[in-house]
């Protein structure tokens, strides 16, 4: 699908007017949306605006690593959109020129969405330009950042809360790698993304950032923001991580521990058990009519003897 937006020096906004009237002279700047384009709709790229082949290539190929390219007048933007679910990112691109901006996005795009409404509004698209509308869909590509990792801090606030619920630690522990995970997905579209800005808003070579240089550094804020975020939680779940382990190591050593003594008190009767057990003629015990009741007397008392000397020596505790 392809979308128009056209503003006249009068500020009037011209909507889904024919591309050949781009070029009028009463057109002070234009925006064309390609949304889930078609091929024939892709090949306007090279017939109408004759943009650079290398970048209707980019456009066309997925899946790109955020970066700004100069061809003579024309700056070709790849930048990536986090998809709230899948965690995946998804691939938007915007050619910036003297006179308009245009999109492409082979998938649905919320943000060029949102962007595209709120420049249909007269009173906010006053003394606005198609610089200002890079800026808009930059601004919200980053803003859907913040939701996703904002809920991953929600999950490792609870995580955290529940660290003393032993049952679990094993759920628990599985829940923090899969965070570990999520949050190695978000850094690798946010850190591309940050170094993108940073080369925006230091490039001589994009005159339409100039006018638009503080709306761009607050964005290059907002991906430091969210770097921080991410680096700190990666630390949150590390120590959880190690919470866990030491919680697991320590109900191991436990379990060890009971066996041990356990396996203790039963070494002497077992020997005892042992040396009875063997079938030899001359052994006088065995004559005796009490000797089982008497082996079985000193088996007891020294189990339970050996059983006050570990509690009396804190092997229980």
């Amino acid at each position: 699908m392809l979308r128009i937006m056209a503003v006249t020096e009068q500020q009037e906004m011209l909507a889904d007017v024919p591309l050949h009237s781009l070029m009028n002279s009463d057109i002070k700047w234009f925006w064309v949306d390609f949304d889930c384009p078609t091929d024939e709709e892709m090949h306007l790229l090279d017939s109408y605006f004759h943009f650079h082949p290398l970048a209707i290539e980019d456009c066309m190929h997925l899946l790109q690593r955020p970066k700004v390219d100069h061809y003579e007048e024309t700056n070709f933007f790849v930048l990536h959109a986090l998809h709230p679910e899948t965690l995946k990112a998804e691939e938007v691109d915007f050619f910036l020129g003297p006179r308009g901006i245009v999109t492409v996005h082979l998938t649905p795009s919320q943000e060029v969405d949102e962007a595209w409404r709120r420049m249909q509004d007269s009173n906010f698209r006053k003394n606005r330009d198609h610089n200002y509308v890079a800026y808009l869909i930059v601004d919200k590509l980053v803003d859907n950042y913040f939701p996703t990792l904002y809920k991953i801090e929600d999950q490792l606030n609870e995580l955290e809360d529940q660290g003393e619920n032993r049952a679990n630690i094993q759920e628990m522990t599985e829940q923090i790698y899969d965070i570990r995970s999520d949050l190695l997905r978000i850094r690798r579209t946010v850190i591309p993304m940050r170094d993108l800005l940073y080369r925006i808003i230091n490039s001589e070579k994009i005159p339409g950032v100039k006018g638009q240089l503080a709306y761009f550094t607050d964005i290059y804020d907002h991906l430091l923001k969210l770097t921080e975020m991410i680096e700190s939680n990666r630390e949150m779940t590390a120590d959880l991580r190690d919470s866990y382990d030491s919680l697991r190591s320590n109900r191991m050593n436990a379990i060890m521990k009971t066996l041990t003594v356990i396996t203790t008190i039963f070494m002497p009767l077992t020997f005892i058990a042992g040396v009875y057990g063997m079938n030899f003629v001359n052994m006088p015990e065995t004559q005796w009519n009490a000797g089982y009741f008497i082996v079985i007397g000193v088996m007891v008392v020294l189990g339970f003897g050996m059983y006050l000397w570990f509690k009396r020596k804190g092997w229980f505790d």
